[in-house]
């Protein structure tokens, strides 16, 4: 037997190895992206100023973040395509129950992967975050951005473990029933699954990238107008007040309600006036890089609150003095958000409409079909509309041609099965004609011999009439052995009228149905006769059994009923293959007001593969010998003509029972 290919262990551990390649592959360009599209300031990543805030560096935090979500995706992977893996001898000796379980997980997690891989990574990256105390406003925004290319990733997953799964289905589709289990999604929700994570991770990023450039350019704008200002109320050489200093900065134009003025040392980074306090980040980035930015300061990783600075001589100290400045208020990013779920809106809605379109032409497709296969004739049932100029109008057209080439192929099956049932029928008969002559050349010979001896007697008879010797008593006793001989001759006669009759009744049965009552005796005296000469040749025994009233009456054709009965006797004499001595049970029983004709054999049983296509199908287990029609016609007998049934029970090297069920 051709071993079943599922899918080997390599296999399963390369698709695990290239789905998390896949995820390396975009984690890298996220590497690169994602200080850009939250304004990491300049110089603030990867270096010991980093270190001194946040206490690890960009990049190792990245790492760890990613090669734990590389781990759990790869574990999570391999679990999960090992549970659907079989090897050849596992997938041939698992019970049925089994692979309709893999069935539904085949069809259940490709949905099931796709939302984990959407939303676990933001949820896991979130988590790790708040552990390396991150600010809950940057958590947000760095799990929005990691959630659009967990889109990506999920997408390109799904892509890719969508043949594993399919591959699942079709090598266990003939081991199980072929049928559609598990989350059944209408297509119009699986094209919103599969497509919407698309239209979030492009919605949030071009919302991002374009809140960067906007946070970028005003920044840029209000840094340099804010300090023109500086300078020029400012000088460089002039030695001012602390007080002087703060009255003139309130003198400034702010730009917006937050915005305000601020004095701290250079040297130290003491405050010495600021309306709000200023954070750790703001103080320690504008002593560091203040020469490198030229006095362009910022509030923290990601935020979009920003500073212009410039440097002066107070009575204090050496001081910076400056604007820290409100560049992207959150209240401004709600109508971003706003036009971007509408815009989402929309999209899921146009989702929604072309796939309801389309499973509406397919449905139509299906409907169509359906109406067909609940026709009580199929060949001659309406052909499908086509409602679409486009796939599935073709589809339709293709079904509409393959119905009429099955019309085709129906009829000429008809004509064959027509032609091969007349040929097992013939056959039957011809079987029974030999058997019949053999059972009429006996009481023909009798009744040859019974003339032989009548002729001597009336020839004895004659010559005695004028002989004086014979007494009235000799001919009394010639009289008596004539009327023993005529005796024997009607006996034989009646012997071959029922031997005719049954044979008449079996030939009939070919071209007509006769519906009346009989008895079960009447019954069983048939199939005794007709049967006699084949069990007589395989030396096989009929016991007969009558557990109930020999004048039960049953309504229908006898000779069909005789014809089934004589099958199923037959096919018991050829389950012993030619061993001898062997007994056939014939039993009859009355109970439930019914009928119960029993033919059992103790030979060597039925397959389990025949046993389940039995009454299916026409098989047969003798080969180039048999048909299969015997049992499929008697089958078809009981139920059409005596809405009966036919039941069995069977077991290798035991032997094999048919009963026939009938009802009163």
């Amino acid at each position: 037997m051709k071993s079943i290919k599922i899918f080997n262990i390599d296999n399963e551990k390369k698709l695990a190895l290239v789905t998390t390649l896949i995820f390396a592959i975009i984690a890298t360009v996220l590497y690169f992206v994602l200080p850009f599209v939250l304004n990491y300031p300049p110089n603030s990543i990867d270096n010991d100023f980093q270190i001194e805030i946040v206490g690890i560096k960009y990049t190792t935090q990245f790492i760890i973040i990613i090669a734990i979500l590389l781990i759990l995706l790869y574990i999570a992977l391999r679990f999960i395509y090992s549970k659907l893996s079989l090897s050849d001898d596992k997938l041939k000796n698992s019970p049925k129950e089994y692979i309709e379980k893999l069935r539904k997980k085949s069809f259940n997690y490709p949905y099931l992967m796709l939302l984990l891989e959407l939303f676990i990574p933001s949820i896991v990256i979130a988590i790790l975050l708040f552990a390396f105390n991150t600010e809950a406003e940057l958590v947000l925004r760095i799990t929005t951005v990691i959630f659009s290319f967990s889109a990506v990733f999920a997408i390109f997953s799904y892509m890719l473990s969508k043949k594993f799964f399919s591959n699942r289905l079709i090598a266990t589709a003939k081991l199980a029933k072929n049928e559609v289990t598990g989350i059944r999604l209408p297509l119009y929700n699986k094209l919103l699954i599969q497509i919407l994570p698309l239209f979030l991770y492009s919605f949030v990023l071009i919302l991002l990238i374009s809140m960067s450039l906007m946070t970028k350019e005003k920044g840029e704008l209000l840094y340099h107008f804010y300090r023109q200002e500086l300078l020029s109320h400012f000088d460089e050489n002039t030695v001012y007040n602390i007080s002087d200093v703060e009255n003139i900065l309130n003198s400034i134009e702010f730009k917006s309600e937050g915005d305000h003025a601020l004095i701290m040392s250079a040297s130290t980074g003491e405050v010495y006036y600021s309306p709000e306090k200023l954070n750790d980040f703001f103080v320690k980035y504008t002593l560091n890089f203040y020469d490198k930015t030229e006095g362009y300061t910022y509030e923290y990783y990601g935020q979009n609150i920003e500073g212009a600075l410039i440097k002066i001589n107070t009575n204090m100290d050496e001081c910076y003095v400056g604007i820290r400045y409100f560049v992207f208020a959150n209240t401004f990013i709600l109508p971003f958000i706003l036009i971007a779920g509408l815009l989402i809106i929309i999209n899921c809605f146009f989702i929604l409409y072309i796939g309801k379109d389309l499973s509406n032409d397919i449905n139509s497709v299906i409907n169509g079909m359906k109406n067909i296969s609940n026709s009580q004739d199929v060949i001659y049932a309406n052909t499908l509309p086509i409602t679409s100029n486009d796939e599935i109008g073709d589809l339709t057209a293709s079904f509409n041609e393959i119905q009429k080439l099955t019309k085709t192929y129906v009829d000429q099956l008809h004509n064959s099965q027509e032609t091969l049932m007349e040929s097992e029928r013939l056959a039957s008969l011809g079987q029974l004609i030999g058997g019949i002559a053999h059972n009429l050349k006996t009481p023909i010979m009798s009744i040859s011999g019974a003339l032989e001896g009548l002729t001597c007697l009336i020839k004895e008879y004659d010559e005695s009439i004028d002989d004086p010797d014979v007494t009235s008593q000799d001919h009394h006793d010639i009289a008596k052995d004539m009327s023993e001989w005529i005796s024997k001759i009607k006996d034989y006669t009646e012997y071959m009228s029922d031997i005719i009759t049954a044979v008449k009744g079996q030939a009939v049965t070919l071209s007509e149905r006769d519906s009346v009552h009989f008895t079960l005796d009447e019954l069983v005296k048939r199939v005794n006769i007709l049967m006699k000469h084949e069990l007589k040749n395989a030396l096989i025994y009929l016991n007969i059994s009558m557990r109930t009233d020999e004048h039960t009456s049953i309504n229908g054709d006898i000779n069909s009923l005789v014809q089934v009965i004589n099958n199923m006797i037959s096919n018991a004499i050829q389950a012993y293959n030619g061993e001898t001595n062997k007994n056939i049970e014939l039993i009859l029983e009355t109970k439930d007001n019914h009928v119960y004709i029993h033919v059992k054999d103790y030979a060597n049983g039925m397959p389990k593969n025949v046993q389940e296509k039995l009454f299916k199908e026409m098989i047969t287990t003798k080969g180039k010998n048999g048909t299969g029609l015997g049992l499929y016609m008697s089958y078809s007998t009981i139920k059409a003509h005596f809405n009966g049934d036919i039941t069995f029970e069977s077991e290798v090297g035991k032997g094999t029972t048919f009963t026939i069920i009938l009802p009163l």
